[in-house]
């Protein structure tokens, strides 16, 4: 096959070695054209699609597709994959697990203790004490609830869908799971019925004092409504990685809010070596005719 790289947001000295190692027998292109069969995309350079007519599959490197669903070259009909990387999946969990932690053990109070060289032990809680709420439970937010589960906290789910894990309350109600969760952690894919899921009126049904983590894209946080929410209190701390517009600008209001915790897109990253055989794997299964995994279905955005 003929295989095209295309990102303005991955080096492709990281992929294609390793590509190339997998897939000895195919052609690697770092340019559109009519020879192209396939494209390996992630933030796809503006002509990639009109410039490649014989697509015939779209493998995304990302695990979120909504920017990828909204590009109108994107042509119509051709199957699009999403990528479910083990690494990716592996990071997040981290990344939500530290954060869940850093709220429960209280350090957010103590480094604005420290700053006012205030010595003032808080309260312990246990973990078991602790109600977590985790927004979506596909790949990451499973993977994270069962890790919070073995932690021993109070794990509990929202999801379109019923589902069922072990020591995991999961529910399709959301404003259930919102009234029960003192952390609210957002692993949403971002479609037309989540965009500015987190607003004043979700605020509004979780506990006072609560905390978010946003995890998973910008646009679920109605940031004038989180300000409002953080200011009077009704949520004690929010941990930020993804925002609306990014980079951040320098002037927005999270830089500087003491209750903010933010990162630079970093939660999780795709890492090349555990997502190219999830690749070669889907990228054989085209080759013979079969049905690749994790494929999107545009009218639901992921």
């Amino acid at each position: 096959m003929n295989i095209l790289f295309a990102s303005e947001s991955e080096d492709p000295q990281r992929w294609l070695p390793r590509l190339k190692e997998h897939l000895p027998g195919d052609g690697f292109f770092l340019e559109p054209g009519a020879q192209i069969e396939v494209a390996l995309v992630a933030k796809p350079p503006a002509g990639t699609f009109e410039n490649s007519p014989n697509l015939k599959f779209v493998q995304s490197l990302w695990m979120g597709v909504e920017q990828l669903l909204a590009d109108p070259a994107l042509p119509r009909g051709v199957p699009i994959a999403r990528l479910v990387d083990p690494g990716m999946v592996l990071a997040m969990s981290e990344t939500v697990l530290a954060r869940v932690l850093e709220w429960h053990r209280h350090h957010p109070h103590y480094r604005s203790q420290q700053r006012e060289r205030l010595w003032k032990p808080l309260p312990q809680f246990m973990a078991a004490d602790r109600r977590i709420g985790l927004l979506g439970l596909g790949e990451l937010g499973s993977d994270a609830a069962r890790k919070l589960v073995a932690l021993g906290f109070s794990v509990r789910g929202w999801g379109r869908r019923p589902k069922r894990l072990d020591g995991v309350e999961c529910s399709t109600e959301l404003p259930h799971v919102l009234a029960q969760s003192d952390v609210v952690v957002c692993l949403l894919p971002l479609t037309a019925a989540t965009r500015g899921l987190l607003s004043a009126q979700v605020f509004a049904q979780m506990p006072e004092g609560a905390c978010l983590i946003n995890v998973a894209r910008g646009g679920h946080v109605v940031e004038k409504d989180l300000l409002a929410a953080l200011d009077s209190g009704r949520v004690s701390h929010a941990y930020l990685d993804v925002f609306e517009t990014e980079p951040l600008p320098a002037d927005h209001p999270f830089w500087a809010h003491p209750k903010v915790t933010l990162t630079p897109h970093v939660a999780a990253l795709t890492e090349p070596r555990t997502s190219i055989p999830k690749i070669v794997a889907n990228l054989e299964r085209v080759r013979r005719g079969e049905r690749p995994e994790g494929l999107v279905d545009p009218a639901a955005g992921y």
